[in-house]
Order: structure tokens, then sequence, then C-alpha cells
């Protein structure tokens, strides 16, 4: 049986919204205001404030008006930026005001379809097909055909994985990605993707491969100077190419995030090196930077990094000189990762306020020491490790094995808690959590945990 709230017409709250995203601004402060609004504007919106039945009709109606109005809300980036406007207040409140319009859109999509959910044998979809709205194409670059990819073009993407999920989350300001990397259209006309992969480092793989590899999201970004990005395309392939080559000097992943030197890169440092020898290093990503802020650095130093500020995967999404040429997503996970988000949101929270960290026992400290062994495991050990520790490369260190290990241990039975319960929420009301619905189960779980939620140990 549907919720019987009281309803409030649909129309109001659009145009709510909407006025707010057209608010001009004529200070710093100002804009700040106004995308902090926005934010909770559609943040306090809830699905049982409609006829569910009615918003399952609309749904594609109203995710294109949203990604429109995120379209415009990125278009105006360079003139904020020419005016002084992009404080780190007005950055942050822009980033939040992107990631809540996009989890709207990702709840209309998982209407549309029914809440059909990803069974125990079935692959995600390619990404940039399907049907349901899972491709939002810009109107500038909408031909009415499939997608085609240029060279130099760059992909933000997020995988199904936690720690995919803690990358996103892991700077100053949450984020809904976890990976970037640059596409080579070779001189047959067959794209690759140049890549930096935790495993494996730098690499270069199919585009076809890449699209069809166990996605949830990606967006297409193109750099205004076509041939600036080519250039950058063509120099880092030549450069991964060559690095991968017998006798040569292998790249591997850099865990520090540090944007000075070149021996190691991870996956957004390998597309700020591209644009940088195509510029001789005249265009320098990111216009803005992701800040390691946290008064708790348990984690981010359990995993390598080092940096105070660097390269974030997400920080593409503020780039004045990309314009956002398409966005995908397969409905059916969306549910997932949007848990898994707020999840992160919570475990991150509770170090910087409760004091919690990781705090190991035995058989995690032996993870971490089998882990920097695994290229000597056999077959069937590897086998037995990769959900924590699917491959493991040789500058990857045992406490950032033990890291990966208890985070994965310790979400994964708090997600399967929250994906019950927002299960229920749907059978029962036709609707999926709220947000606020899925921090007050977390915040309740903390309460009567004693200080200890799986591997992190803190206040009680």
């Amino acid at each position: 049986m549907l919720h019987t709230a009281p309803r409030h017409r649909l129309e109001d709250d659009l145009a709510a919204v909407g006025e707010i995203a057209v608010r001009p601004a004529t200070t710093a402060k100002e804009l700040a205001a106004n995308l902090n609004d926005l934010y909770e504007a559609t943040f306090n919106v809830s699905f049982d404030r409609y006829d569910v039945q009615t918003l399952a009709r609309l749904a594609p109606d109203i995710a294109q008006s949203i990604f429109a109005l995120r379209l415009k809300l990125r278009d105006q980036i360079a003139d904020w930026h020419a005016r002084g406007f992009m404080t780190l207040q007005g950055q942050k409140a822009l980033r939040n005001a992107l990631r809540i319009a996009r989890y709207a859109t990702d709840m209309l999509g998982e209407l549309n379809i029914r809440y059909a959910h990803l069974g125990p044998d079935e692959a995600t979809l390619r990404g940039f097909t399907g049907h349901n709205i899972n491709t939002l194409v810009n109107p500038a670059y909408d031909t009415g055909q499939d997608i085609e990819f240029r060279s130099g073009d760059v992909l933000l993407m997020r995988g199904m994985h936690h720690n995919s999920a803690a990358i996103a989350r892991i700077g100053d300001v949450d984020s809904q990605f976890s990976h970037l990397a640059i596409i080579h259209t070779d001189a047959n006309g067959k794209h690759w993707v140049v890549e930096a992969l935790i495993e494996d480092g730098a690499v270069i793989n199919p585009l076809s491969d890449t699209l069809q590899h166990g996605l949830g999201r990606c967006v297409l970004f193109r750099h205004r100077d076509a041939q600036l990005a080519a250039r950058a395309a063509a120099l880092i392939h030549e450069l991964v190419r060559h690095s991968n080559e017998k006798d040569s000097r292998h790249i591997w992943y850099d865990f520090t995030m540090e944007l000075s030197g070149n021996k190691e890169l991870f996956c957004s440092k390998l597309v700020r090196k591209a644009y940088a020898l195509a510029s001789d290093r005249a265009f320098m990503l990111p216009t803005f930077t992701t800040r390691f802020d946290m008064k708790n650095r348990d984690f981010v130093e359990r995993i390598g990094v080092t940096a105070r500020e660097t390269f974030a995967p997400a920080d593409i999404e503020l780039e004045p000189a990309f314009d956002l040429v398409a966005e995908w997503q397969d409905y059916r996970v969306t549910s997932r990762l949007r848990l898994q988000d707020l999840l992160m949101d919570r475990l991150f929270l509770w170090m910087d306020e409760h004091g919690y960290r990781f705090r190991e026992d035995l058989p995690i400290k032996l993870i971490g020491y089998l882990g920097q062994l695994s290229g000597q495991l056999s077959s069937r050990a590897k086998e037995l490790m990769a959900d924590v520790v699917p491959k493991v490369p040789p500058n990857m260190q045992r406490a950032t094995i033990q890291a990966v290990a208890m985070l994965h241990r310790t979400a994964e039975p708090l997600l399967a808690e929250l994906l019950a319960l927002e299960r229920r929420s749907i059978d029962r009301t036709g609707r999926p959590l709220h947000a606020r619905e899925v921090y007050e189960f977390l915040e309740a779980k903390r309460q009567v945990s004693h200080g200890r939620i799986g591997y992190l140990s803190g206040e009680a």
C-alpha cells in the first residue's frame, strides 16, 4: 500500500528548485549561499510528497530537466571563476549541488524501471547504452546517434566496490566517482583508454572493454581545444606504451596522491600529465583541487596518502575548459552506489568527530602479509583473497592492504542491512530510502555499538 502522507504539487517543488538555481549572485558569499540553498531544497524533497504512479510517468522528463539544470550550473563556472567567486566555500557548495541533483536523477531512473536490481548472474550494461534514460546527452553534442568518442576525451567513472566508494569520499568534499581516464584514438580509428589502475599501474585497454567492465556510472568530458586534446592523448599513449615494453620501467600506481613527481601515477595524475605534456605545462589540471583537511588522518595515511591536496577524479566536474558531453548510469545499481556513498559519509564522519580508527586483528594482519606475497601464491590462494585483495602491485604496502581489507569487512554487513531496509521501504511505500533515513539508521547502529563498528573503534 502506498504512503498516504499529504501530496504536494510536483510542479511547485520543481519551480522552487529552478528559481533558486537561477538566482543571480553579486559576491562569492552570495553564490555559496545560493548553491547551499539549492542543495537544501533538493535534499529536503522526498518521494512521499507525490503520487508515485504520476512521478513514474513523468520521471524521464523530470530527469532531463534536472540534467539541464546541472549543465546550466556548469556553464557558469568559467564566469564565476573569472569574477573570483569560486572560493573554497563556493566550490564545496557547487559540488554538493551537482551531487544531490545527480542522486535525484538516479532515484527517478530507478522508479522508471520499477526498482529492478541487478541479478547475481547479471552484468552491468555497457557504458552509454541502455534505455530508460540511462544516457543523458548535452544538447550541444546530441546528434541523435550513438555517442561519438574523440581523442583526448576524459572518462569519469565509478566502480562497484567499497574501495571505489572510499576513493570517491576520501577528500574534503564528497563525490560519486572513483576513477579518471583518457581516450586515445589510433590511426585506424580504434579507441583506447589510457589509465592508471591500482593493481596494474599505467596501462592501455580497449575502450570497449572499459565500458563493459562493471561500471555503475560514467561521464564523458571533452576539452574545447580539440587539437590540444588529441595531442594530449597521443603523447600519454606513447609514454605508457613505451613504459610497458620489455626492459622499460613500468609506471606503477602512486598511492601518495602527490601532484609532484612522475615515476608513479594515480589515475587523475595521468590525465594531468597528458595535458601538461601537450601544452608544455601551460595547462595544468586541476583548476580546483581536492583537499585532505580531515582531523583524523588514520585511514588516508594507512592507504599511503601523504598529499594535503590533490587532483581527485571528480575535480574534472568543475573544469571550465571541459564540456560535459554525456552521462550514463545503470539504474539497476545506482541505489547500491548511493547507499555505499552515504555509508562512507558516516564512516569518515565518525573517524573525524568521534575518533574512530581501524584496529587490526590477526586475520587482517595475515591478509596484509599474504597480500604482499600474493605474486608467489597459488591460484587457489588468490581466489580465497580475491574479495578483499584482487591483485596486489609490488609497491602496495602491507598497511594499505590491511586498510582496504578492514574497510571492506566493516562496510559490507552494514551495506547488506541498508539494502534490505531499502527493499522493505520500496515494498511498503513505493519509494527508496531518503538519505536522512539512512543517516538515522547508521547513527542508531553507532549509538548501541559500544564504540566498535566492524574494525573501527572509537568513542562509545
